[in-house]
């Protein structure tokens, strides 16, 4: 099962302690490990007693468990972040080792955290006590950040997408308004030091009048939207070289002015780079910029095990073709909607270290734009450069 952190804490904001107890369907595969019965394949628990480390028993709840060990049970989130062997937060079972991340008291001592001092309220609602501040946990109020826009229209509409290697397009650019051939006074074609070259603009930008190859007979209608594409180069994974498919990229946007039989009239009102005569179009297909609720980046010191990211997700490609990336780095990956992909989800970003060394947390991206195999994203934060072939796992 896939985790949506960002997803999980919204719900419970909302729903409180309602959305974690909520019931949902049991795991399957419950086998037995040690002297107890779980579905999950958790870490084998200390021989010696670590403060850490909490064995789960009957009646336990992450949201419970974050009360008490945190003191606040909204922050159950940075307590499942700990325990990923966990796949479903509704689902933990007796006799599983928890890490807690923190040098807490041994459980048995381990009561209700004492109140801090707080300015009594009116003596019918007396205000309640805040937790204590605990170093290398967030409160519920520093967690809960408001969600922002993960990046603006210009990451979606002037990036592409990587689709099949021979894609065709419906439209096509025929001319624009500044390449009409004057014969009476050029003759069709001008004569200068780079040969002979026909008068008329060579690269068309917002605002320009163009000319397209369909009209009505083609189901075209004044005020239709059309995007223009390229086709860039293939796209070859990045670890077994096996062809992907072949970069497209979005070069602006027209709208149709008015329709002919077989024609129409445009004129470009975006555009993100040089559009040519000649050049394909596609229907126009918005899509809003997924919010994003900032989260803290997965704690170094508990890396996802290198065994989990062997066939995890990649980086196939930077926009532009960059190499070293960073924050706010736009990036293509190899995985889409056919895995359940969607916008904003996250994804914490690893670099496989040397043989017998834990995978290095590098940093974090979201995801903008989803197609059918493959999807586009945003770097959220970064501790080194990013690269290509950088390994993801969700967050």
């Amino acid at each position: 099962m896939k985790a949506r952190l960002s997803s999980f804490v919204l719900v419970i904001l909302v729903l409180g302690p309602v959305a974690l107890a909520a019931s949902s369907r049991p795991p399957r595969g419950l086998h037995l490990v040690g002297d107890h019965w779980t579905a999950w394949d958790p870490p084998a628990a200390p021989a010696a007693p670590d403060a850490q480390i909490y064995i789960i028993v009957r009646g336990d709840t992450l949201w419970d468990l974050a009360k008490r060990f945190y003191g606040d049970p909204y922050l159950w989130p940075q307590l499942w972040e700990k325990n990923q062997y966990i796949r479903d937060a509704h689902w933990i079972y007796p006799g599983d080792p928890l890490a807690t991340g923190l040098k807490v008291a041994p459980v048995e001592n381990l009561g209700s955290l004492p109140p801090a001092a707080s300015e009594p309220g009116p003596a019918t609602e007396p205000t309640p006590a805040a937790p204590p501040e605990i170093p290398g946990v967030e409160s519920s109020a520093q967690a809960a950040k408001a969600p922002v826009p993960l990046g603006g229209e210009s990451d979606i509409y002037c990036s592409g997408y990587i689709g099949e290697p021979a894609e065709t397009f419906p439209y096509l650019i025929t001319g624009s308004e500044y390449g009409v051939e004057v014969p009476a006074l050029y003759k069709t074609q001008i004569v200068g030091i780079y040969g002979n070259v026909r008068p008329g603009k060579y690269d068309l930008s917002t605002g320009d009048i163009i000319y397209v190859n369909a009209g009505k007979h083609q189901g075209l209608t004044p005020g239709n939207l059309l995007s223009v594409v390229t086709g860039g180069r293939k796209i070859l994974h990045p670890e077994h070289k096996t062809l992907m498919g072949r970069y497209y990229h979005y070069l602006g946007r027209v709208r149709i002015l008015s329709v002919q039989d077989d024609s129409a009239i445009a004129e470009i009102i975006h555009s993100c780079d040089p559009i040519h005569v000649g050049a394909s179009m596609v229907p126009f297909e918005p899509e809003p910029v997924p919010l994003y609720r900032p989260t803290p980046m997965r704690p170094y010191n508990y890396p996802a095990p290198a065994d989990k990211l062997q066939d995890a997700p990649v980086i196939l490609m930077g926009k532009d073709d960059v190499f070293s990336l960073g924050q706010d780095s736009v990036v293509f990956i190899d995985r889409g909607a056919e895995q359940d992909v969607t916008p904003g989800d996250a994804f914490t970003i690893y670099r496989l270290n040397l043989p017998g060394l834990p995978p290095v947390v590098v940093g974090e991206l979201a995801v903008l734009s989803v197609k059918k195999k493959f999807a586009l994203a945003k770097i959220t934060q970064s501790r080194y450069f990013v690269f290509v072939g950088d390994r993801l796992d969700p967050k």
